[in-house]
């Protein structure tokens, strides 16, 4: 009920914090495990986290297979992930249960016709200008809210301009990359509010995430709360835990790291004077404090603490 109240409110991060310690109760009700992981999943998928927002459906599917807002939940996870294959497949399920049923209809028709198209390229490896991503009205009026918030965006050079590089617009990521980010890009909405598609990188462990619509007065912390609500599995050691995290931006040109307070808003962040966000993905490191790798990994670098 907590965790309904919250969503209501559109306060997804605190709802999927509901859910889960509803689920961490663990009392033997499978169809309210179930409803539990449903209203998680829609939780997760309202702030982007479309692979968790899966994850809770496919565990509720398992619970009760014939629970049709898990199947509409998993489609349509499926459909932000360019998974259309699998979306159809899910809808084709739920179908099975109930041929009448809208929702499922509508997603069936929706991933058949994006089924085959392709995006060239990952999204990180994008090479294009301003003007060619952002057509339409809608897009220049992200454009213009973009310039409004002085925020400094940086372009992947093409291959004839990359001799007059100043150094800003490679991305150096170390090896990262990240396939769920193909096609994401920045957006606003309804209310004039921009979501940006954000990814964050773990060098300890070579991993990342990567969030498609972070809203840009969502604060950080309240996504790490959301992200590591459990324990990911390659944190054999179980030190990142949302309150023992630091988040650090890098400048590239000056080879200098700086340290995000995790209480900041994206905006706040997007707006720091040496902040560039670079191929319309803002990027952020994550690593557990006092870890020996962070000190060996700042060893030599200037580092702007809080």
């Amino acid at each position: 009920n907590e965790g309904n109240e919250y969503f209501k409110e559109k306060d997804y991060g605190r709802a999927v914090a509901a859910y889960s310690e509803g689920l961490r109760r663990r009392c033997g009700d499978t169809e309210l495990d179930a409803v539990l992981l449903t209203n998680r999943a829609a939780a997760h998928f309202h702030l982007g986290n479309y692979r968790s927002a899966l994850n809770d459906a496919i565990q509720a599917k398992k619970l009760k297979p014939t629970h049709l807002k898990a199947i509409i939940r998993g489609a349509l996870c499926h459909i932000e992930l360019k998974n259309f294959l699998e979306a159809i497949a899910w809808c084709e399920e739920g179908l099975q249960i109930d041929p009448e049923d809208k929702k499922l209809v509508e997603l069936r028709a929706k991933a058949d016709k994006l089924k085959g198209k392709e995006l060239g390229g990952t999204f990180l490896g994008t090479q294009t200008d301003f003007s060619t991503r952002y057509q339409g009205r809608a897009v220049m009026g992200t454009a213009l809210s973009i310039k409004e918030r002085n925020i400094k965006l940086v372009l992947e050079p093409s291959d004839e301009e990359e001799e007059v590089s100043d150094g800003l617009a490679e991305i150096s990521l170390d090896g990262f990359h990240s396939d769920s980010a193909t096609g994401a890009k920045v957006h606003l909405d309804a209310d004039g509010n921009l979501n940006w598609p954000v990814l964050f990188l773990y060098p300890e462990h070579e991993q990342t995430d990567f969030t498609v619509a972070f809203h840009e007065n969502s604060r950080f912390i309240d996504h790490l709360m959301v992200m590591f609500a459990e324990l990911p599995p390659w944190d054999l050691e179980k030190k990142y835990l949302p309150n023992n995290l630091e988040l650090y931006f890098e400048d590239e040109e000056r080879e200098e790291m700086y340290e995000v307070n995790p209480e900041h808003t994206l905006l706040q962040v997007l707006q720091h004077e040496r902040y560039f966000v670079k191929a319309g993905t803002p990027t952020v490191l994550v690593f557990a404090k006092r870890s020996p790798f962070s000190k060996k990994y700042f060893s030599g670098k200037k580092v702007h603490r809080l």
